[in-house]
């Protein structure tokens, strides 16, 4: 057991290297991700032997994964997202949602839990908590209650962000159907899903109380996401789980706060200063064209999906299957060139920005602007992805997985969704917490004898709690709503709420351990 411990330790140095750097000595994400590949380079040849050329085709596989598709749904999401905001199209759109109501109540359902959730699922990499948060301040909810409402409400949607990514790379590394996989995560967050809105008009009802008079369309708000998104997994697979629940929650809570439209608010929850009241008469067509980038994105994503095997088919045949790593030559890689979403979502963006009166030179300059802006995210994604995988080829995955199972045997479960929480807190992100914990988890379920798919998408699950906690997910809620420098302030006042979620996430995943074959 001794042993085992050591060879745990060593095989956890690039994790441990990259929890010191981001939380201990602040360094930068992407600095991290390269001095963690270092660390796992020497570790990988010195504790396990293997040879420089497996090490450097491993990290190339890695490069390889992070490029295609990852880093082209990154740069695709958030150049239309930026389109939008150059040509004012997010300005209409905000003036809408904001015009439905002075409940304070209702307006954070609607833009912090509904809109908050779409911007994740188009988006993502911190859009959808300061979007907005800084859209609740500008009706004028307090700073620290909108950046702690959107911290909460962009937990769930986290394992499908930027058009299903976290999703699609742990099916990828795990080799699990992504629908299949994507299926269970709906159903494992299906509980905190309809428990998010509860726990956000409290926070800003101030307490069990604020849900008097609200109860009803608090319900549904969840319970329509939670419903919707479980329908879009099992039909359509990760890409697009989110963004329909989101848009059916948003069309039912919209729909729901127009019929009270008018009515008496409680002095208690009355926004002060209600603005944008002009909304709901802006004219439809230019409703429809800010809102046209997003609605592209979801007809061409449904119209390529597997629903439409008659495009899905030939579009998706158009691909290439290439070996990298050198010590396996049944390791191959899939590129697929058409039907992957950031071709999808680029095309989409481009066209949106042509409806919305966008120029060809402004659209490259919007480009070049993503580009840079996205850059240390790229490079972020490129050293995980490499550590990844020379941890997972050399056997370092393996010599973790054994140790947790060797220590913990039939209780490892309660541990499965906090990996997937501590990933996501030290990284910001959670694609790299599925990258670096979801082979261990596959590698847990085979010693356990435990269901692959429910253990797997248990690293999912935590990353919704991680994702609330992380560092730079408060740093980005904290500029937006001009809090700079009271992270420790709003990392206080969420960690009872994280700290809570992982307790019945582990509670949750450990029981449906025993009875999911």
């Amino acid at each position: 057991m001794l042993a085992l411990f050591g060879m745990f330790l060593l095989a956890l140095t690039p994790i441990i290297w990259l929890v010191l750097a981001l939380c201990g000595l602040h360094i930068e994400a992407y600095k991290a991700s390269i001095g963690s590949l270092i660390v796992a380079i020497v570790v990988a040849f010195i504790g396990w032997q293997m040879s420089p050329v497996n090490i450097a085709t491993a990290a190339l596989e890695g490069f390889a994964m992070a490029l295609w598709p990852i880093t082209i749904v990154i740069i695709a999401a958030v150049f239309t997202y930026n389109v939008t905001v150059h040509t004012a199209g997010i300005e209409t759109i905000k003036a809408m949602l904001c015009s439905v109501s002075s409940d304070k109540r209702v307006l954070v359902l609607l833009i912090g839990w509904c809109f908050g959730a779409f911007l994740e699922g188009m988006a993502g990499f911190g859009t959808a908590v300061a979007i907005p948060a800084s859209m609740l301040m500008a009706v004028g909810l307090g700073p620290v209650e909108a950046i702690l409402s959107c911290l909460i409400a962009n937990t769930v949607p986290t394992m499908f962000g930027s058009i299903g990514i976290p999703t699609t790379t742990l099916a990828s590394i795990t080799g699990i159907d992504p629908i299949t996989l994507a299926t269970t995560q709906t159903l494992q967050a299906a509980p905190f899903i309809i428990a998010c809105p509860i726990l956000i008009v409290m926070l800003v009802g101030g307490g069990p109380k604020g849900l008097k008079g609200v109860l009803p369309i608090t319900l549904l708000a969840g319970i329509s996401m939670a419903a919707a998104e479980y329908v879009g997994a099992m039909s359509v697979g990760p890409t697009l789980a989110v963004i329909i629940g989101s848009v059916v929650a948003l069309l039912a809570v919209f729909a729901f706060a127009l019929t009270k439209h008018g009515q008496e608010v409680p002095a208690e929850h009355r926004l002060p200063n209600p603005s944008h009241a002009e909304g709901l008469g802006a004219p439809v067509m230019q409703i429809v064209l800010a809102w046209s980038p997003f609605i592209l994105i979801f007809v061409v994503l449904l119209l390529t999906s597997k629903l439409f095997p008659a495009i899905y088919g030939p579009l998706s045949s158009i691909k290439s299957t290439v070996n990298i790593y050198a010590g396996d030559p049944s390791a191959t890689l899939t590129f697929t060139w058409i039907d992957t979403p950031g071709v999808l979502i680029m095309i989409c963006g481009i066209v949106g920005g042509i409806i919305q009166g966008c120029s060809l030179r402004e659209m490259l300059q919007v480009l070049k602007d993503t580009c840079v802006q996205m850059s240390k995210t790229v490079v972020t994604m490129l050293g995980v992805l490499a550590v990844a995988k020379i941890m997972g080829y050399s056997g370092m995955i393996a010599s973790i997985a054994a140790f947790f199972v060797g220590a913990l045997g039939g209780f490892y479960p309660l541990v499965a969704p906090l990996l997937g929480a501590l990933g996501t807190f030290v990284t910001g992100s959670g694609t790299s917490s599925e990258v670096l914990f979801g082979a261990v988890q596959q590698h847990a379920a085979e010693t356990l004898g435990v269901n692959q798919t429910w253990l797997v998408a248990a690293n999912s699950l935590g990353t919704s709690a991680g994702k609330a906690l992380s560092p730079q997910n408060i740093a980005i809620g904290c500029a937006a709503c001009g809090l700079a420098g009271k992270d420790g302030e709003i990392l206080g006042k969420i960690a009872k709420y994280v700290f809570g979620f992982a307790a019945c996430m582990a509670v949750f995943i450990y029981v449906g351990s025993l009875f999911i074959a």
